[in-house]
């Protein structure tokens, strides 16, 4: 008999194969490795691996005006720099031929489900599903994998998962690609211009979402207020108790009635209360607590839980749970953990029985997010980061409620009511064993005060704003989508990074420039529906209820198609007006300054690839200026010319945009040195951002570049 186990990752089939094997056989095909085990029985197991998704959707006639009709393809036929997945298909088409059996052991959620399943079907072949079992795990290790084979299940048990999965990229294939086909073609068929837009069943109502927060911020407009605080000794500083003041003549008149005065304690309130446990993480707050703590992005606080699981260091990390069933082995994972001495000290207080403070929320695949036991090795800063992030919070939860102690104190200034107030930790508990947490909490000392006394206290105002509203940031945004019901805990973080690659959003605080904020409010005007987060909802709805058996994968995408018939059509019969709004929200969003011939700087797109800034008057103005690769263009300006400054490099660096008032004067030669090899123009001396270089003259439809050194060099050896 012959066994074929597929694993979502080369580095889990390793896991795997060592897993069930003392001495598996490695060995490769066409670069791809493979594990065999030779059983006692002569029975044979080979362990290989996809690499993610090996196959993806396309439509079956691009040519089609509506594109509803899609099938899966190899990923190499969609994704040119994806070439190497046809080494993965072909050597599990290869092990296939002559299995018996097989095992599905691809990440238990839907995406993996569907990578494994999509895998066997148009690999193995249909009837492989009849005669494969699936793995279910959420941490690597040993222990976990074997129990995980032994209780193998038919994978016919999971079909909902599948479709489940599968109705998902339908969904989003078809309402991304025809939509941005829809809008695309709007400002093509009006303008004669192509410009290439994005929208999607999860990503539109998100940038409408932040579009919205943009608005209230710019209609936002500030009002003055006052505080008045009371400065006394020891370095106290106290408030008068009716907090802001919008009535200028108010706050003369409380200074008055406090000027020469002292300050009389009329009442201290003392308050103890308890802190309690915190929650085990699952990926939504394991994101926001990266965020807080390291300033990391929620898709790298993703990457990195997910390559900790890879490598057997966590659980898996996209979960949902808040639970940590006893079946995990604690005990165990603490005792292994204790071998760290960082973690030795802090498991040393903890009191048995060993039971971990839970929340409410549960997922129907994995537990909580934990460390499995055993120890990272040679892993760089950030791994460490989210590993001690993880670790810290998993320990703390089989700790001792902490008492926070507090101090309110009022005070009497010329009749006027002031307070203060501090608070200290009387009882560390559980925050004395996750060192991130116990920073966040503050631990004051408390003045020695006493009912009835009086100090001198002198008041003073603070003429401040009121603020419009909090932008979000990249941890808060996906923390509201969850509320909202919009995306899944496993993509929202990429969809909002591609909010940023489309460059509809831009900062660490979120600001929607003026191409994303324009296109939602063409496309609400016009065609609401595809903004709505209610109809996002609502299919996301229907894929968690055919998980559930409750609707069937067809019945979803032609609900799909129809609701998207809708929309198309209102795109199709207001065509003129939305392809000239969003053409004319393009142009804008592309103007980054102004030209000395009176023009706008643009951004331009090269024929040959990268970006650089011209002027809108070429041909008549021909003013360029290039851009590093990466680089981005900012609102600020140059102190000395006026032109934007960008920014670029890794760490990023600020320059003006003009690389000669960068280096401080300096001018290009402009010497010719040659002819260039790709175009055949003149080479020249040029100064860039990073000195003298050899340049075309046919910039920017031809970009080629040279050190002087290289370039000395190779006329040089062709010399020779």
């Amino acid at each position: 008999m012959s066994e074929l186990i597929i694993c979502e990752k080369p580095k889990v089939a390793e896991k795997v194969a060592k897993a069930l094997s003392d001495s598996p056989v490695k060995n490769s095909y066409k670069r791809v490795p493979y594990y065999e085990i030779e059983k006692e029985n002569g029975e044979k197991t080979t362990v290989l691996s996809a690499v993610g998704h090996l196959f993806s959707l396309q439509a079956k006639n691009k040519k089609n005006k509506r594109l509803y009709d899609v099938e899966w393809v190899p990923l190499y036929e969609t994704d040119k720099s994806k070439k190497y997945v046809k080494n993965y298909i072909d050597t599990i088409k290869k092990f296939s031929k002559d299995a018996d059996r097989f095992v599905h052991a691809c990440d238990y959620d839907t995406e993996g489900t569907l990578i494994g399943y999509n895998a066997l079907k148009y690999i193995c072949g249909e009837d492989s599903i009849d005669k494969t079992f699936r793995m279910k795990f959420s941490a690597l290790t040993k222990k976990d994998l074997i129990k995980s084979y032994s209780e193998a299940y038919p994978l016919k048990d999971d079909q909902s998962w599948a479709d489940s999965g599968e109705a998902r990229h339908i969904l989003d294939y078809l309402f991304g690609v025809n939509i941005s086909k829809s809008m695309t073609d709007s400002v093509l068929n009006v303008t004669n211009r192509y410009v290439q837009l994005s929208a999607g069943r999860v990503q539109t109502p998100t940038l409408a979402i932040l579009a919205e927060r943009e608005k209230e911020i710019k209609k936002f407009v500030p009002e003055p207020y006052w505080l008045i605080k009371a400065k006394l000794q020891k370095d106290i500083v106290a408030d008068h108790k009716k907090g802001k003041i919008f009535d200028k003549k108010e706050v003369d008149q409380i200074l008055e009635n406090c000027k020469g005065k002292d300050a009389k304690v009329t009442k201290i309130t003392n308050k103890k209360s308890i802190k309690d446990l915190p929650y085990p993480f699952e990926l939504g707050t394991l994101q926001s607590e990266a965020y807080a703590q390291f300033g990391f992005t929620p898709r790298k606080t993703q990457q990195i839980a997910q390559n900790l699981y890879v490598e057997g260091y966590t659980s898996y990390p996209r979960t949902s749970s808040q639970k940590l069933p006893e079946s995990l082995g604690l005990s165990n994972i603490l005792n292994d953990l204790a071998k760290n001495p960082k973690f030795k000290d802090k498991i040393a207080q903890l009191k048995e029985p060993f039971k971990p403070n839970e929340g409410s929320k549960t997922d129907e695949a994995h537990p909580a997010i934990h460390p499995t036991g055993t120890l990272p090795k040679d892993i760089n800063e950030d791994y460490q980061k989210i590993y001690d992030l993880i670790t810290y919070r998993f320990i703390s939860l089989f700790g001792e409620v902490a008492e926070i102690e507090s101090i309110k104190v009022d005070l009497d200034i010329g009749k006027e009511p002031f307070t203060f107030s501090r608070q200290r930790i009387s009882k560390e508990g559980w925050l004395s064993l996750d060192p991130y947490q116990y920073k966040k909490v503050k631990n004051e000392e408390f003045p020695d005060i006493k009912e009835g006394e009086t100090t001198k206290a002198k008041v003073k105002s603070e003429e401040k704003e009121t603020k419009p509203p909090a932008r979000y940031n990249q941890a808060s945004i996906i923390r509201e989508l969850e509320k909202r019901g919009l995306g899944t805990k496993s993509t929202r973080a990429n969809i909002v990074s591609i909010l940023y690659t489309r460059k509809y959003v831009e900062g660490k605080k979120i600001t929607v420039n003026e191409l994303g904020e324009r296109m939602i409010d063409t496309l609400t005007k016009y065609s609401e529906r595809i903004t709505s987060e209610q109809m996002t909802r609502e299919f996301e709805n229907d894929l968690s209820d055919i998980k559930d058996h409750k609707i069937t994968e067809n019945n979803v995408i032609e609900e799909a198609k129809t609701e998207l018939e809708g929309i198309l059509d209102s795109i199709d019969d207001n065509q003129e007006n939305i392809g000239k709004e969003l053409f004319e929200a393009y142009e804008q969003s592309r103007i980054v300054g102004k030209c000395d011939c009176g023009g706008n700087l643009i951004i331009i797109s090269s024929p040959k690839g990268g970006k650089f800034v011209g002027c809108s008057g070429y041909p008549n103005c021909k003013k360029t200026y290039s851009l590093p690769v990466g680089a981005s263009v900012l609102k600020t300006t140059c102190e000395k010319c006026g032109l934007p400054l960008i920014s670029y490099g890794k760490p990023r660096q600020r320059a003006c945009l003009d690389f000669e008032c960068a280096n401080g004067g300096k001018k290009s030669t402009n010497e010719k040195v040659g002819k260039c090899p790709d175009c055949g123009e003149d080479l020249i001396k040029r100064m860039g951002r990073f000195g003298e270089f050899i340049g075309c003259t046919g910039f920017p439809k031809c970009r080629f570049t040279s050190s002087i050194a290289d370039y000395e060099k190779s006329q040089k050896e062709s010399n020779e």
